[in-house]
């Protein structure tokens, strides 16, 4: 397995699609089951990611979103983290993809910003939560799915006190740049990401094309990190025809275009999600397989603005003097 950390600002990547929309048309239960599949059915695992790979995903994503400490409790399986994942990363390692990242989303506990408890106990859920992938072969943390800048930091210093291996960190954007909190930006959201160790910065939208590319723009501006961009598909209809702002991403083929200019915005990393099947990940890998990032840094690590990026390394020792300072600040 390559080292995903020297691909950064090299080459176009595509990662699998979730596997909750093609799991659920074949009955399963993914909001009770879907961790819990991958120690009493794996091949149903497996044989949902082997399409994702046939399609062209580079970069397979474990199913494993759920598994921080307070939402397995829901489902009695708090004791079975590190099997879970475990098992997850097996299912992965079958198909000997070029990539693995292993999934975190969020833990689900109420958060209360201004309180040290709550953010203490968050951090604690998100580093449980690392700790179940330890003496696990994969690339990198994925912590995915977040809405909430804060509980994004949570996750992001939870990491960063288990591990110094690689993290992706996405969030979740409005059309206008804003998150759910109708407040935070999407520059903020990535300047944590930036500060807090995460090696990608990612959003997810479902904005039609060109609100979409508009965001990949402020993102790639906002920070020197590879961008990911996860277009969410709000419901797979193929006879619909034509686009609409509720549902621009109807059918495969509506994100080829959208691709291409995401790859010119300076994106490297593109993800369909919401309502898909294993032909979404096929548009996006045949559109930009084989092809470099548009958004280039050389050798010497000098960005096309000029500036001198830093390496992995620095950014996880400046990322450890953040963590540690925010936990003597008790924030």
């Amino acid at each position: 397995m390559p080292d995903i950390t020297l691909r950064l600002h090299k080459d176009m990547l595509v990662l699998s699609a979730p596997l909750t929309a093609v799991l659920a048309r074949q009955g399963v239960d993914v909001g009770r089951d879907l961790e819990y599949l991958n120690l009493v059915e794996p091949e149903a695992v497996v044989d949902a990611l082997r399409l994702e790979s046939l399609a062209g995903a580079k970069c397979l994503v474990t199913t494993t979103e759920g598994i921080a400490p307070a939402r397995l409790a829901h489902h009695g399986m708090e004791d079975r983290a590190s099997e879970v994942a475990h098992a997850a990363l097996d299912a992965v390692a079958e198909l000997k993809p070029q990539h693995v990242l292993a999934e975190i989303g969020p833990c689900g506990l109420p958060l209360d910003g201004s309180s040290a408890a709550s953010l203490n106990e968050n951090r604690s859920q998100y580093a449980r939560a690392a700790r179940a992938f330890e003496g696990g072969t994969f690339d990198a943390y994925f912590l995915e799915g977040f809405t909430s800048a804060v509980d994004l930091k949570c996750a992001l210093m939870g990491v960063r006190q288990m591990s110094d291996h690689p993290a992706f960190a996405s969030i979740q954007v409005e059309p206008d740049g804003l998150l759910a909190d109708g407040r935070t930006t999407l520059e903020e959201a990535v300047a944590v990401m930036e500060e807090f160790g995460a090696c990608v910065a990612g959003f997810t939208t479902g904005a039609p094309e060109d609100e979409a590319v508009a965001l990949c723009e402020r993102a790639v501006q906002a920070c020197s990190l590879p961008v990911l961009v996860q277009l969410r598909v709000a419901s797979h209809a193929p006879r619909q025809g034509d686009v609409t702002p509720e549902n621009p991403y109807f059918c495969p083929d509506t994100l080829v275009g959208a691709a291409v200019r995401l790859r010119s915005a300076g994106a490297q990393f593109l993800r369909a999600v919401g309502d898909v099947t294993p032909a979404y990940t096929g548009a996006l890998a045949a559109t930009v397989d084989g092809l470099d990032v548009a958004r280039r840094c050389d050798e010497d690590r000098t960005s096309v603005s000029g500036e001198v990026e830093p390496s992995l390394e620095e950014r996880l020792a400046a990322a450890r003097e953040s963590v540690a300072a925010a936990l003597a600040e008790g924030r």
